[in-house]
């Protein structure tokens, strides 16, 4: 496994993300969150995976007790991140909800403590200033962010007085707008990028296509496995599929690797099983040439999704019985 260290702390390269813990929108049943889930967890630590990412919005808080009971007895070994989200994020209602988190996590203290998204309606002095009041009682260690663009991350460090250790934001070779200010800023001054999504939902697997499109869960709501879409992505997957080949490995590990080759920056895939848990960890030891990277790079570039207004009623379309 590589690590990153930044701001004082050591993280694994490639993550944990449970937002599918519990989470009914998936699709993955019960079974996975009752047994698969935890054996997850810990497995990775098994790997010396230490970045769990979770949030309490996440199956309505039953994914933070999911990790809570997978590192029973294993605290030491975890770096925890959760997210408040960010409703009313004021004094005594952060320290309540970060308590409440705390508590299903069935730890004293989070190691990251994130917004999960940006609240324009109140100000930031107000946030981070319920922020820093969990700094100081000793509730959270570190402080992040979520979804913030450059200047709102800088604007809520400002407002906290000391650093906002992270940014996790969607990052991926089909989302890369991320390089153009957050990477490069956070590597300048030892801060953090998490990459959520690097895979794309899946998309970078490979294991979708024009003829196998998802048709349930969330991946059947995302405009990205449209069939034109998917069409469009197909110089992007072959190109994965061949590097990959040279390499022994997968184009999801490929995906992955490219993700974690950008300083300062780790990644948090979910898993369905154990088995692609492993796989995910592997990408971290996958040593990409210079020219495979620049390879990926140009080829994603050149992808150009359908979005916008014409994605969306092309999805409801395909959902609605009308």
């Amino acid at each position: 496994m590589r690590y990153v260290e930044v701001g004082g702390v050591r993280l694994s390269a490639i993550g944990v993300g449970t937002w599918q813990f519990g989470s009914r929108e998936w699709g993955y049943g019960e079974g996975y969150a009752s047994g698969e889930a935890g054996r997850i967890v810990g497995r990775a630590l098994d790997l010396g995976v230490n970045l769990l990412d979770t949030a309490e919005i996440y199956g309505f808080g039953r994914s933070e007790r999911i990790v809570g009971r997978a590192i029973e007895g294993r605290r030491e070994e975890a770096f925890v991140a959760t997210k408040i989200l960010p409703v009313l994020p004021v004094g005594p209602v952060a320290e309540r909800r970060a308590r409440g988190s705390a508590r299903r996590l069935g730890i004293e203290v989070i190691d990251l403590y994130q917004i999960h998204q940006p609240n324009p309606l109140v100000p930031m002095s107000t946030q981070m200033a319920a922020m820093r009041r969990l700094l100081t009682a000793g509730l959270v260690r570190h402080v992040g962010v979520s979804n913030y663009s450059l200047s709102r991350w800088q604007a809520a460090e400002r407002a906290l007085g000391t650093p906002v250790l992270s940014n996790q934001v969607r990052l991926s070779l089909v989302d890369r707008r991320p390089l153009r200010a957050l990477v490069p800023w956070a590597a300048e001054h030892d801060r953090l990028v998490i990459a959520y999504s690097p895979l794309a939902q899946g998309l970078l697997s490979g294991r979708y296509g024009v003829g196998n499109a998802p048709t349930r869960g969330v991946r059947a709501m995302n405009p990205l496995f449209l069939p034109e879409n998917l069409e469009r992505a197909a110089p992007l997957l072959r190109s994965l599929a061949a590097i990959a080949a040279r390499h022994g490995a997968t184009a999801a590990q490929v995906a992955l690797a490219w993700v974690i080759r950008r300083p300062n920056v780790v990644a948090i895939p979910g898993a369905s099983s154990v088995s692609q848990l492993e796989h995910n960890v592997e990408a971290a030891d996958l040593d990409l040439s210079d020219e495979e990277d620049r390879e990926l790079s140009t080829t994603a570039a050149a992808f150009a999704p359908v979005g916008g207004i014409n994605a969306t009623s092309k999805l409801l379309r395909r959902r609605l019985p009308f």
